[in-house]
């Protein structure tokens, strides 16, 4: 692959341009809940291969999601998982496929600042090391591209890249995985995959 097809696909989340990416299909995951005396202590999910969601440990859930969950397994976590809260403040961010992305985005993008209430509001992109601020997107509650089903919608109309659409689910707490899509004039294309969380 040339170094300007690379550069170009890595530059697909903060610059919106498309790139091939194949279907997400899932695999079922497994969890538990058991109730103690005096609270209820929520399994970690495992989703096999090593990809696993921690609920009370968000460093060992955002390296499982950078280094052992395939698409399959992405699209199960995100099937799985309820919107949960608006993100607020500032995320973190890394993108997770496609995976030759991983070391080179994060010189132009390193997560989103969001200025949100309950409902949502809108958001900015964190571009470059040094945390600038580009690429707004409108957050609101709406049904997902990925299965029809509640989740936050990061809507970039009215940024210079209208044409992408990001949605996020909570999958633990302080930790939200998401598609970014290219909707041009036939069907959504996927674009990549992310993680956000609270640092």
């Amino acid at each position: 692959m040339s170094t300007s097809r690379v550069l170009l696909s890595a530059l697909t989340l903060s610059l919106g341009l498309p790139s091939l990416f194949p279907g997400v299909y899932a695999p079922t995951a497994s969890a538990d809940s058991r109730s103690t005396d005096d609270s209820t202590v929520v399994a970690a999910r495992d989703y096999g291969g090593g990809c696993v969601l921690y609920p009370d440990n968000r460093a060992a859930t955002i390296a499982s999601l950078r280094l052992r969950c395939g698409l399959a397994q992405q699209s199960a976590i995100f099937r799985d998982a309820a919107p949960g809260e608006a993100p607020t403040g500032i995320k973190n961010g890394w993108v997770l496929q496609p995976v030759y992305a991983q070391s080179i985005v994060p010189a132009i993008w390193i997560g989103k600042t969001f200025y949100t209430g309950p409902d949502g509001d809108y958001l900015m992109n964190r571009i470059t090391g040094g945390g600038g601020e580009g690429w707004r997107a409108n957050v609101y509650a709406a049904p997902a591209l990925a299965d029809g089903l509640p989740t936050w919608a990061l809507n970039y109309t009215p940024s210079p890249t209208p044409p992408v659409y990001d949605e996020i689910r909570e999958v633990t707490p302080g930790v939200w995985f998401g598609y970014s899509w290219w909707r041009g004039s036939t069907q959504p294309t996927l674009l990549l995959t992310f993680v956000l969380a609270t640092p």
